[in-house]
């Protein structure tokens, strides 16, 4: 279950980041406090197995970096993708060259995976609230249906199941994935 806070006035986005980090990330969207669910073991093994994957063929290239639960800040909101992947020349950096702690602009590529609690109206607008503000490709992954919307640019919406191929940021050769493919991860038989 998401947990909204309402304040009795809508929350700045200044104030929500002066804020102590909770242990489950929250969110602020329009001015409300939402804390994303603790994510339970199919949540976490997708997170894990499709940043992995993104990771081997976008990292060395230095096309992208696929970031689990990075603090994305932009447009009077701050929200936390399960995955954002950012492509390298907008990852940003400091004087000496390395990685800023804050990123203060939309994900290239959000993706999503619904927990059994969350709303999936919700969830579906903070994505389209990210394709409005520039990002490319948004996923919502959904376990337990297993299907997958995608987010394209003009909020254009489609639903992939099976065996379609996944649509991914463009740039990205060689990833190949389908809902099938995702959802096969979840039978665990240790590979």
């Amino acid at each position: 279950m998401i947990i909204a806070t309402k304040p009795k006035t809508e929350l700045t986005l200044e104030d929500f980041l002066t804020l102590k980090e909770t242990k489950h990330a929250s969110e602020l969207i329009d001015g409300e406090i939402y804390q994303k669910p603790m994510p339970q073991c199919q949540h976490s093994l997708i997170q894990g197995r499709l940043c992995e994957t993104i990771n081997l063929l976008v990292r060395e290239n230095k096309i992208a970096c696929a970031f689990p639960e990075l603090r994305c800040t932009f447009d009077d909101k701050s929200i936390v993708p399960d995955i954002a992947v950012i492509r390298w020349g907008r990852i940003p950096l400091d004087e000496k060259g390395r990685i800023v702690n804050r990123f203060e602009t939309y994900p290239d590529w959000a993706i999503e995976i619904l927990s059994p609690e969350q709303s999936l109206t919700q969830v579906l607008a903070k994505l389209l609230h990210c394709s409005r503000q520039g990002t490319e490709l948004s996923w919502l992954i959904n376990p337990d249906e297993e299907a997958i919307f995608v987010v394209f640019p003009e909020q254009k919406i489609e639903l992939y199941q099976e065996e379609n191929i996944l649509p991914v940021l463009e740039g990205i050769e060689g990833l190949k994935l389908t809902a099938e493919i995702i959802f096969s991860w979840l039978k665990f038989n240790g590979n």
